[in-house]
């Protein structure tokens, strides 16, 4: 069987076309991901996400980015409207263990949506922790600005993913809390001391660092490498992602197609490849880009494939939780919140 590829593609929209089927069957990303262009009804998710698979002939990842809150591409009437992680957030400072239970009981919701519809990845836990004044990007994404708030949200976030058999992503490593600017649109630069991003930003993830799959962010740190943003630099991904933080799992980029990030579609590709990460997530659909992203990444290998099939591995566990119950306990939840 043909090698996978070190990337996640996007696709156009709700079904996938005659040209990207041919396209995804040559170049063979290990994953996809949704937005909501894919998304029209219950059985065409399903439809999407099974014919995504049989492009490749494997039982592929399929990712989404299902926060709750302004990030959750499938909505009502699909789906219901989740809350936010700062409203999430705001019920744990009034009661920590609330808090807490709240995050894994959405989450384990979360896992009972997806996979219905075979979606078995989700973007999820947010591990940044804004300041004041940052980019409204994170914004209500995240469950506050206490690094210890964050770090118990996104750990139990990310266990009642797992409790659904559903894998988490973390993001966006090693901390996208104080950017200044939207990424999707220009390169956040950060300029505080790294002993700073020590004490607020990096926390989280070091406490989550045993997590299979994390997200970078296209932010500059100035004190670690002012020339590239943590996506492409090799010096963020070695010494603080690799090394500071302990992360040894799958590593993602964030959307090659974002404006945060310098040069053509195939120059962002090759450079986060040379950075250090191990896939290149590419989200669009674009075939011109998505072709560009292709010419650009390696096959899986070494490292990088290890750490793919510890994931692929970790896919098919799941607890025995009634969704009924779930959903009635997190439901009374919010209601008295």
């Amino acid at each position: 069987m043909t090698e996978s590829k070190s990337m996640i593609l996007g696709c156009s929209g709700h079904s996938i076309t005659r040209q990207e089927r041919s396209f995804y069957q040559s170049e063979q990303p290990w994953g996809f991901i949704l937005f909501g262009r894919n998304i029209s009804e219950p059985a065409q998710i399903a439809d999407l996400v099974a014919s995504l698979r049989d492009s490749v002939g494997r039982d592929a990842p399929v990712l989404i980015d299902q926060e709750g809150g302004r990030v959750q591409r499938i909505r009502p009437p699909i789906l219901p409207h989740y809350p936010s992680g700062q409203s999430l957030g705001d019920l744990y400072r009034k009661n920590r263990e609330q808090g807490t239970r709240a995050a894994w009981l959405m989450s384990r919701l979360h896992a009972f949506d997806l996979l219905k519809f075979g979606i078995n990845v989700d973007c999820l836990p947010v591990l940044d922790v804004p300041i004041e004044g940052s980019s409204n990007v994170i914004g209500n994404r995240a469950y506050g600005g206490d690094p210890t708030a964050v770090t118990e949200m996104g750990r139990a976030a990310a266990e009642g993913l797992k409790a659904g058999g559903v894998l988490p992503v973390m993001k966006h490593m090693p901390g996208h809390g104080r950017g200044f600017a939207d990424s999707h649109h220009e390169l956040p630069v950060v300029t505080v001391p790294r002993a700073e991003l020590e004490a607020h930003d990096f926390p989280p993830f070091v406490a989550l660092k045993d997590e299979l799959m994390a997200m970078t962010c296209h932010v500059v740190f100035t004190d670690i490498d002012p020339a590239n943003p943590a996506t492409t630099s090799r010096k963020v991904i070695d010494e603080i992602i690799r090394g500071h933080i302990g992360f040894q799992g799958l590593l993602l980029s964030d959307d090659t197609s974002m404006n945060a990030l310098a040069g053509t579609i195939g120059e962002r590709a090759a450079n986060i490849v040379a950075g250090g990460c191990d896939i290149v997530l590419h989200c669009n659909g674009v075939m011109d880009e998505m072709q560009q992203v292709a010419r650009n990444v390696p096959a899986l290998t070494g490292a990088a494939l290890a750490r793919a099939k510890t994931v692929e591995a970790a896919f098919g566990h799941n607890d025995d939780a009634d969704e009924a119950s779930i959903r009635a306990e997190f439901d009374a939840m919010l209601a008295v919140a």
